[in-house]
């Protein structure tokens, strides 16, 4: 991956700062975190025009922006507001488990992590239980 140019890093920055804010969650306390999650996301978007998550391994990238899955902020963190990355999380680090399925990966490593800000944020989340 290539280092993304300052302006794609400042507009990454700002929306993620906006995403948070909108989320009810911040960044991971350690900065080396968000930064590689920052940077990951502004590279992808000057390589694809997409802020696709850098987290995960893909055998096909193209494809995987068609089906917008990964695509920040992803479904996970529209529909359960749980980000793997790690970039949105709560006060203590922990990403927020609460509405994750039995089974899911992120309750079987970080046990249910309850949501601080349950007014705020999933999009999908909220639809889905209407």
């Amino acid at each position: 991956m290539h280092e993304p140019t300052p302006e794609s890093m400042e507009r990454m920055w700002n929306y993620a700062w906006k995403f948070a804010a909108k989320s009810g969650t911040t960044f991971h306390p350690d900065r080396e975190v968000t930064e590689a999650v920052i940077t990951g996301l502004a590279a992808h978007v000057e390589e694809f025009g997409r802020p696709l998550c850098p987290c995960n391994f893909y055998p096909n990238k193209e494809e995987e922006l068609k089906q917008r899955r990964w695509i920040c902020a992803c479904d996970e963190m529209q529909r359960y507001k749980y980000c793997h990355c790690l970039l949105f999380v709560g006060e203590d680090g922990l990403p927020i488990t609460e509405y994750l399925p039995e089974g899911h990966e992120g309750r079987e490593i970080y046990g249910v992590v309850t949501d601080p800000t349950p007014d705020r944020g999933r999009v999908l989340g909220r639809k889905e239980t209407s």
